[in-house]
């Protein structure tokens, strides 16, 4: 054996953490190794940002509503803390992944970054569909998950806060458990919170309006006016709906929407706050009046200016991004295009406005939030708008600085900025022992 063989096998990836075991994981790790060109000699310490920090893995025993006992599989990642504690949602969903709560907490690591606000990266979730729970099943679930992962969380290390499935209520619940284990009202361990027990003025839409607002300020270095254009959004909730409705009062066209419940089509254009009172009521986009039936897979191929894919993951791939015919992509969820697919939407020279700064919204105004706790004084909604859109735009003006610097593109361009910044935090601090 060679004096450095041991040494090149100890800095081999473990098998989970490889590419080829495909996943949300394995796209993170491809954006991460195009990027690393563009490192300098922050190179070095590239392998930090492919290992999360931590992974932990959760048994989440409850007892149901007919008295038998269920048990679910739960996860709280943290990806980097070099630039401050972890920061990232929770997700409830039937198909949630190791593999994916480790790509979301990478990419929460990114974003945070991008937008330069003092966070690391981490990101939660329980397998479970939540629909099948009563709601005092739901509590009970919460809790007993906050609880199992209490001894990695807190305000000043890792912050959930809502996401799929997820929201006020969850997080009250999340806040509720913390604060009774360790004794004391403890509002800043969550962010997304009811607004009465330490949650912030225009959290809620915070996502969607910094959609819109990066959105806008896209279009307008490419050419593309917002009022008249036609838009196509896949997901209507907190990200999508918020983004449509600001898009609509802008003077843009929504004509088409997909959710889990269906696709529409409207060459005129949806009454987005009919459909949104819609969605209200009965849970999804399906079964609207106001607009005709789409087939699923004919959602991509819609004829419009700008897709906001802003539902789950994986959703733009090298499948359907050929049929895509707008000339910007807005991603409003994390990680819905895969790297293949990007390469085929750049090709067609579609924008692509990737997730990492596009979606940034909701964690800019968490970070409010968090600060706004600490201080116990909260700001106006007009206050918190005003401070997210600046961060929003100057985040923006940097990223497409550099995007025109190395002629990459956007997304390239965002893990530049965030990448270094993370390691260059890394690269001062040390290692320690």
């Amino acid at each position: 054996m060679s004096p450095t063989s041991g040494l090149v096998t100890a800095h081999a990836l473990p098998s989970y953490l490889q590419a080829d075991h495909l996943g949300p994981w394995g796209t993170y790790l491809q954006q991460v190794d195009r990027v690393t060109p563009y490192l300098g000699h922050l190179a070095r310490w590239v392998e930090t940002l492919k290992r999360p920090k931590r992974c932990l893995i959760v048994d989440v025993p409850i007892e149901l509503d007919n008295g038998t006992i269920a048990h679910f599989e739960g996860y709280r990642v943290q990806h980097n803390t070099s630039r401050g504690p972890g920061k990232g949602g929770v997700r409830f969903h039937q198909d949630v992944t190791l593999s994916e709560v480790m790509a979301l907490s990478a990419w929460m690591s990114i974003k945070n970054a991008a937008v330069n606000v003092p966070y690391g990266g981490a990101k939660g979730g329980v397998r479970v569909d939540p629909r099948l729970l009563s709601r005092g099943e739901l509590e009970r679930l919460t809790r007993r998950y906050t609880s199992e992962i209490g001894l990695v969380i807190g305000p000043t290390k890792d912050i959930p806060a809502p996401d799929v499935n997820t929201n006020e209520q969850i997080m009250a619940w999340m806040m509720d458990t913390y604060s009774m284990n360790v004794g004391e009202t403890a509002t800043g361990v969550v962010t997304g919170k009811p607004v009465h027990l330490g949650g912030s003025l225009g959290r809620r839409e915070a996502t969607g309006r910094g959609v819109f607002t990066l959105g806008v300020e896209a279009a307008q270095h490419i050419g593309l006016p917002i009022e008249g254009a036609r838009l196509a959004v896949q997901g209507f909730g907190n990200v999508g709906g918020v983004a449509a409705k600001l898009f609509a009062a802008a003077g843009a066209r929504v004509v088409a929407v997909q959710d889990h419940t269906g696709s529409l089509y409207r060459e005129a254009g949806l009454d987005v706050a009919a459909l949104l009172a819609h969605v209200q009521a009965q849970g999804g986009v399906g079964g609207f009046a106001g607009a005709e039936p789409l087939a699923n897979d004919a959602f991509w191929g819609v004829d419009c200016d700008i897709l906001i894919p802003a539902a789950l993951e994986g959703q733009i791939t090298a499948a359907n991004a050929g049929q895509i015919q707008a000339r910007m992509v807005i991603e409003g969820a994390n990680g819905p295009t895969t790297p293949e697919a990007d390469d085929i939407l750049h090709d067609q020279g579609v924008l692509v406005l990737p997730d990492v700064i596009a979606n940034a919204g909701g964690v800019t105004v968490s970070y409010f939030e968090w600060v706004q706790d600490f201080s116990s004084f909260f700001w106006s909604e007009d206050e918190i708008n005003a401070r997210l859109v600046r961060i929003l735009k100057e985040a923006f003006a940097g990223i497409w600085q550099v995007a025109q610097e190395h002629k990459v593109s956007l997304r390239t361009a965002t893990f530049i900025v965030a990448c270094q910044r993370i390691l260059y935090a890394r690269e001062m601090r040390g290692l320690y022992p």
